[in-house]
């Protein structure tokens, strides 16, 4: 998704979306321990902004805090050197950092889509999610991420809950092998282990759920919890879906 360039000057400005996960079954391990999946996922309108100019590394100029980030290595780095690029890029934050929202996955795919490469088994080198985010849309993901299989567009509105913390995807996945491999009651599989490793969730899930009377559902390995329809309030975002690049 490409936005206009501000102020003209040839530069490039692109949209990195949103990835919801809207519903996950873990189907087996492989041997080097990384859980195969059965998903849905969907990209949404809340999305980073990043700009690419001359010159080579990543600065944050504005939106979410993510503390401390090297410039030489970060997943844009990785993707711009895995296409043999070089780019300055700035970098507009708006997905939350630990949310399970693939922010970082996105802006990974992003480069590569301002690189002109669709090739998914460089997008699966730099992360699981990162070949739906250079897809997009609706998409049935499995293995580790790399299969897709596309789903027909469907508009939907969205609303997240985003606590104030995030949490771990690998203490997340370690968290659900210590716990047997539970099938979850709900439409993710991964719930009653992120609920394991981060109690919080808990009340955060049930606020929302409260607010809106509708069971709330946890994106991927969270923290973001979401439920279909239009719910603004405190701590939460109304987003909608939107369709493949």
């Amino acid at each position: 998704m490409v936005a206009p360039a501000a102020g003209g000057g040839g530069l490039t400005v692109l949209l990195a979306p949103a990835k919801l996960t809207v519903s996950l079954r873990v189907t087996g391990v492989r041997r080097d321990g990384y859980h195969l999946l059965d998903a849905e996922m969907v990209s949404l309108d809340l999305a980073d902004q990043l700009t690419f100019f001359p010159g080579w590394g990543l600065d944050v100029v504005a939106g979410l805090d993510l503390g401390y980030v090297d410039p030489q290595d970060n997943l844009v780095g990785r993707a711009l050197k895995a296409v043999g690029r070089e780019a300055r890029v700035e970098l507009v934050k708006r997905i939350p950092a630990g949310g399970g929202l693939g922010g970082g996955s996105s802006n990974a795919a992003a480069v590569l889509r301002w690189a002109g490469c669709e090739d998914l088994d460089i997008a699966e080198s730099l992360g699981a999610d990162v070949p739906f985010c250079l897809h997009g849309g609706r998409a049935r993901v499995r293995g580790i991420g790399e299969v897709l299989d596309p789903l027909p567009y469907e508009p939907q509105t969205i609303t997240l809950a985003m606590p104030p913390f995030g949490c771990s995807t690998p203490e997340v996945y370690a968290a659900w092998d210590a716990l047997g491999g539970p099938t979850a009651d709900g439409p993710n599989d991964l719930e009653p282990a992120a609920l394991r490793v981060e109690p919080r969730l808990a009340a955060w899930r049930d606020a929302l759920g409260d607010a809106t009377g509708r069971t709330p559902v946890l994106a991927g390995s969270g923290s973001t919890w979401f439920v279909r329809g239009p719910y603004p309030g405190d701590g939460r975002i109304v987003t909608t879906t939107i369709p493949p690049y």
